[in-house]
């Protein structure tokens, strides 16, 4: 289950692909840009990133932090966020946990075929670490100027 609006955020402490770790904990006093993708240089997840990277000086004039976070390693972020100019932080979740803390990893089905992955998901964490939006089942042209609007609505 995604935890709910209005609750405290699950906290996280994720190897990012600057080879730092990365908390929630470290970002309390700013809200936080937490989103969930499925895979590394994909089309609908590179442009999501790339929606991100574009609009992250609106962000950055709010104070906002914007992560990304997949299961695929450190080398394979290194290599997405390089290939595209990345210009904010991918976390690493390999092991799945903060995926299935926030109720991401979720069966999924594609042409009839059932699997376990990552719902593409944003969620939207105030300066507190209380989540003010959730957007699941993310489709992506426009998301960025969405997450945008709902986090100057909170300002």
């Amino acid at each position: 289950m995604k935890p709910e609006i209005g609750l405290q955020a699950p906290d996280f402490n994720l190897p990012a692909d600057s080879g730092m770790n990365i908390s929630l904990q470290d970002l309390k006093g700013k809200p936080v840009i937490l989103y969930f993708y499925p895979k590394d240089d994909t089309s609908g997840c590179t442009a999501q990133a790339c929606q991100f990277r574009d609009i992250l000086p609106d962000f950055s004039g709010v104070n906002a932090a914007i992560l990304g976070v997949s299961r695929d390693g450190i080398k394979s972020h290194q290599k997405f966020r390089d290939k595209y100019s990345l210009n904010f932080p991918l976390l690493a979740d390999e092991s799945g946990e903060i995926c299935q803390k926030y109720g991401v990893w979720v069966e999924k089905s594609m042409y009839g075929r059932k699997y376990f992955g990552i719902e593409r998901t944003t969620f939207l964490i105030d300066a507190a670490g209380i989540i003010r939006q959730v957007w699941s089942k993310v489709k992506v042209p426009g998301h960025a100027e969405a997450v945008l609007k709902a986090l100057e609505s909170l300002i």
